[in-house]
């Protein structure tokens, strides 16, 4: 400020007691800093930023929403695009998640076909085969449905490499009519008597057996010859390399050797013919050669293209020049023969039995593969470990390689016979495969009891049917399966059979319990009813029957049905007499006066009435008099005395014709 005093403070005077002076070490002041001004340059430290409206913010915001939305629906096209051109398989009991996987899509794609279509899952639930090909279809994608076993299979024929194939045994089914000596061919190539052992000498189920012959080996299955076990000799068919039908020389060609052809013909294998039994003096080769020519099998030694062997199995005759010819065939079919024992092992189940000691037992040819020991494995609704493996002599073996019939132990209950018998490294996958089976299997077994108002009154209408229950328990599987099915093709319009339970294994306390509550009759093939099961049925008067030769069943079931049916009567006639006078007698009634014009009447007969072509009555004869005495019988051309019961009102004119009611057999009815 101009005019103030040296040292003072331009800023006021100084406040009282206040220091004006510095002192002298308080140090130099700094030059004090200029304050920050705002400035709106960018880039610079503490610059404002500009401020957005609302609506600039909530554009944005849409924009960006926008952009991921457009993003999601794109890479949704190309997922979708990418489906429709894949060629995916659906087996059984696949899981959202697994479809998704094989579409090549997200998940939440397929939940969200599904919910459109009212269905809630969740990635983890298995869908139905059908809704899974749906589902494919909607993507674009085409499907193919096969089993789990199929699809396991494929996969790994698809990964395997062919430098692991190795030549395996053939497997030679043996086949033809009953009786024509299949079970003593093989008898005599395994050098065991098996035919003595067989109900009848008639085999009952499939055998399989291994040969070694010129150190190689051949495996043999026996099949059934008796016309019920159809589906079984196709079961051998559909298994086997080289099918050797057996022919009897001096009984020809049969139904079931017809039957035996057409099935190895349908299953596409190349037939080799045994002509058994030519050590009998009626013995005829050549007619047999002619018969099979006419089904189109023509001998080489003719100028065919079949090999036929004749052989006696009895004198062992040219068995070994039949296994040379066996082997030749093999030889020539050799490129079909291979397999891969380094792979998982995959079998077809040929029989299946309850064994008291064992458990269920399953007799497998293993086709592929090598089983081991302690491999898991899954067989239709079957899920298990193997425990256990026999040979067909009953030796106990660590592992079973191709072409190897086996027995296995480790099943939880009885496979169905003809099942695929897979080995499965994905014990999570095979579990959820069973379990959705059996429900499977569950919603078919309700859906067979439960009946419509439609069904119950064809059922009242039906109601003069008589229905034969039966309880089936045999040996083995395929044996009653067979029985069931030949039963059941004994109903009529008379008697119908019902097969309500068919097992295997012993008769047990349960059958008869259920047979008591169904007033059914208990069947058992090659088994025998328990301890507690006999003093059961003895107390529940339930009717056990023990067979172990198929024919004495069906009659025996046939005699059955006979019984059930009502009397069958049919009317007889016996005579006819003319009225030529009526006498009325106190206290006996009106009397005919008759002559016997046909046949004769007799006491026991029954008499109608005729007037005028009218039947007036139907009666019983009370009286017949010839004269003053009674007769048992009157013939044609003489005069007798008839007094009817019940019936008066007799004219002069009136026919009188006798007749007899003849009880007809039943068992003429059951055919």
């Amino acid at each position: 400020m101009p005019g103030a005093a040296p040292g003072r403070s331009t800023l006021g005077p100084p406040r009282p007691g206040m220091r004006t002076g510095k002192h002298p070490t308080s140090p130099t002041p700094l030059r004090p800093e200029a304050p920050v001004l705002p400035t709106s340059e960018p880039g610079r430290r503490h610059a404002t930023k500009p401020t957005k409206s609302k609506e600039q913010i909530r554009r944005e915001k849409e924009l960006e929403q926008e952009g991921k939305l457009l993003y999601a629906q794109r890479k949704r096209e190309e997922e979708v695009q990418m489906a429709a051109n894949k060629e995916i398989t659906i087996s059984e009991g696949i899981t959202v998640k697994e479809l998704s996987e094989k579409l090549g899509i997200r998940t939440n794609l397929v939940i969200k076909k599904l919910v459109e279509k009212k269905i809630f899952a969740t990635i983890n639930q298995p869908l139905d085969v059908k809704i899974a090909e749906e589902l494919a279809s909607n993507f674009g994608a085409t499907a193919t449905q096969m089993s789990y076993e199929e699809e396991s299979a494929w996969d790994i024929e698809l990964a395997e490499d062919s430098g692991d194939l190795v030549h395996r045994a053939p497997v030679v089914t043996v086949m033809g009519h009953v009786d024509h000596g299949k079970t003593s061919l093989l008898d005599a190539i395994r050098s065991a008597d098996v035919a003595s052992g067989e109900a009848g000498g008639i085999t009952q189920h499939i055998g399989a057996y291994s040969v070694t012959h010129n150190h190689r080996k051949l495996v043999f299955i026996d099949t059934p010859g008796h016309e019920a076990f159809t589906r079984m000799r196709a079961r051998g068919a559909k298994v086997t390399d080289i099918v050797v039908l057996c022919v009897a020389a001096d009984d020809g060609v049969m139904p079931q050797t017809i039957e035996a052809i057409d099935h190895a013909k349908a299953a596409g294998v190349p037939i080799m013919v045994a002509i058994n039994k030519i050590d009998k003096p009626d013995a005829q080769p050549d007619r047999i050669k002619q018969q099979l020519n006419d089904r189109g099998l023509l001998a080489e030694d003719w100028g065919g293209d079949t090999v036929m062997v004749p052989v006696s199995a009895k004198q062992r005759q040219n068995i070994d020049l039949l296994l040379e010819m066996l082997l030749l065939m093999a030889d020539v079919n050799e490129a079909k023969l291979k397999a891969n024992p380094s792979r998982p092992a995959i079998a077809t189940v040929l029989e299946a039995k309850l064994d008291k000691g064992r458990g269920p037992v399953a007799t497998i040819l293993v086709r592929n593969g090598t089983l081991r020991v302690g491999d898991f494995f899954i067989c239709g609704s079957v899920f298990g470990k193997v425990r256990a493996l026999f040979d067909d002599r009953g030796n106990a073996v660590r592992e079973a390689e191709p072409a190897t019939p086996v027995e296995v132990l480790g099943l939880e209950e009885l496979p169905e016979v003809g099942d695929t018998f897979q080995v499965v490294t994905d014990t999570a996958k095979a579990k959820q495969i069973v379990m959705y089976r059996e429900a499977k299997a569950r919603d078919i077994a309700m859906a067979r009891t439960r009946i419509s108002l439609d069904a119950l009154h064809q059922q009242l209408k039906e109601g003069e049917i008589k229905d034969l229950n039966l309880i089936l328990k045999a040996d083995v599987g395929g044996s009653a399966e067979v029985l069931g099915e030949t039963l059941m093709k004994l109903s009529n319009d008379k008697v119908r059979i019902r097969v309500l339970h068919t097992g295997v294994g012993a008769i047990t306390e349960t059958d008869v319990l259920l047979a008591s509550a169904s007033n059914a009759i208990i069947i058992g093939f090659n088994v025998r009813p328990d301890r507690s099961a006999t003093q059961t049925a003895e107390a529940e008067k339930v009717d056990i029957r023990s067979h172990s030769i198929i024919y004495e069943v069906v009659d025996e079931i046939k005699r059955a049905m006979a019984g059930m049916l009502d009397p069958v009567y049919k009317e007889v006639f016996q005579g006819r007499a003319e009225v030529r006078d009526v006498f009325r007698i106190t206290k006996v009634g009106t009397v005919a006066g008759c002559y016997i014009t046909d046949g004769q009447i007799s006491r026991d007969c029954q008499i109608r009435v005729i007037r005028e072509g009218e039947v007036l009555h139907t009666g019983k004869l009370d009286t017949l008099k010839r004269f003053k005495e009674d007769v048992s019988t009157v013939k044609m051309g003489f005069e007798c005395g008839i007094a009817l019961a019940n019936f008066q009102d007799i004219q002069i004119g009136d026919t009188l014709e006798a007749f007899k009611n003849e009880r007809v057999n039943p068992e003429t009815l059951i055919q």
